[in-house]
């Protein structure tokens, strides 16, 4: 298995990590056990970048992923995050970056998981009414405590991730990234990089859209979240279906899967960058891992960004609500 650090004294983990929301929520209904069994498959495979986080499936995620592991924790770099803010019944209700509230949401993910220390924990979304100083001082201080060994931060804006790093060094940052998600090219990537920051690209498949498996928006479960995003809905799913369409000719000529060279794609943006794509079943995940395989040349690689700009993708990543709460 290749492998890649995480920032400037992270941890060395897999080239491709395992996401593993949709195994509780948002991509409709899933087997346990299937997503145990696909825990365990990445892990029998060299995957050691496990993702997860508390607002997934409202806790029942981190507890999964805590069973999927247990008797095998050294060989896992374990990922979660806080500071999303649900209600009972789920709605979400804003983002919480206060120190008390750091400390009581790692507790709590510690308890779930059933680990005494978290490898990489991330403030999944900034809080704009805390200064981020005081939520990456909160977060310092676990490392201290030795609860968590490093620190991310999720979907931050350029000037934030470099006061929080001036704070505390921060191992990664996570944010969307793929071939039909590229705002992060001009600013964000640039600026991980003068820090020494990993990058982790979430949804490196455009949520399934780049595998050109889907053709409506209509095929999924009623609790599908894609039913509710703009790039899959009415004539914005019709024309991304040009995306999908170039993704599959490139994957052709080089003999591999469309989820395959998209993947392959990321991973030729530099080896500071560790995509984890997301997945509830293991002959996914065996094929998503076959993308460590396809080899593209630095010119195939500028040759796909030329034939699927960024304009070409319709529609925002989320509704406009959730947009509202990105790159603070």
């Amino acid at each position: 298995m290749e492998m890649r650090r995480l920032g400037k004294n992270g941890p060395m983990v897999s080239a491709l990590g395992l996401g593993c929301m949709g195994m509780s929520e948002f991509y409709g209904p899933a087997d346990e056990s299937e997503s145990l069994a696909t825990i365990g498959r990445a892990l029998d495979l060299g995957v050691n970048f496990l993702d997860t986080a508390d607002i997934y499936g409202m806790g029942r995620n981190e507890d999964l992923v805590g069973r999927a592991i247990r008797g095998r924790r050294s060989a896992v770099v374990l990922a979660t995050k806080f500071g999303n803010v649900r209600d009972p019944d789920g709605i979400f209700t804003g983002v919480n970056g206060r120190p008390e509230f750091v400390r009581k949401s790692c507790d709590a993910s510690l308890r779930r998981l059933k680990v005494e220390m978290i490898d990489l924990y991330y403030q999944h979304r900034v809080d704009p009414k805390t200064p981020i100083e005081e939520t990456v001082g909160a977060m310092s201080r676990l490392v201290e405590e030795g609860k968590v060994r490093f620190l991310g931060l999720s979907e931050a804006a350029p000037a934030t991730l470099r006061r929080a790093h001036a704070t505390h060094p921060i191992a990664a940052l996570q944010t969307e990234y793929s071939l039909w998600s590229r705002d992060v090219e001009a600013e964000i990537l640039p600026a991980c990089r003068s820090l020494e920051v990993a990058f982790v690209p979430y949804s490196p498949l455009g949520r399934g859209f780049l595998t050109g498996r889907i053709t409506s928006a209509e095929d999924f479960d009623a609790a599908d979240s894609r039913r509710r995003s703009p790039r899959f809905l009415g004539e914005n799913f019709r024309r991304n279906q040009e995306v999908a369409r170039r993704v599959k000719q490139a994957a052709a000529k080089k003999e591999c899967t469309p989820a395959q060279i998209a993947l392959a794609w990321l991973l030729a943006q530099g080896d500071d960058i560790v995509p984890i794509p997301g997945t509830k079943r293991r002959s996914y995940l065996e094929e998503n891992l076959g993308g460590l395989a396809v080899n593209l040349t630095a010119a195939e690689a500028a040759g796909l960004s030329e034939a699927i700009p960024a304009d070409l993708v319709q529609g925002t990543r989320y509704p406009e609500p959730f947009m509202k709460r990105l790159n603070l």
